[in-house]
């Protein structure tokens, strides 16, 4: 014989695991401090100024 689901229920419970799942996803997401997202950024553009210095020629020449 089947169970009995209280449909209410079941759905209630599906809406909280959605959004577990999305509040998950943005923790992982926004959840690094200012600092911590300063350093990333600032260690970015000096590799980025590092790759760029090791250019043979300049993008104004190529064209």
């Amino acid at each position: 014989m089947a169970d009995i689901v209280n449909l209410r229920m079941a759905r209630k419970a599906k809406s909280r695991s959605r959004k577990e799942a999305e509040a998950e996803a943005n923790r992982v997401r926004f959840g690094r401090p200012k600092a911590e997202r300063l350093k990333t950024e600032r260690e970015q553009e000096r590799l980025a100024r590092a790759h760029e210095g090791h250019r043979l020629t300049t993008p104004d020449e190529d064209a």
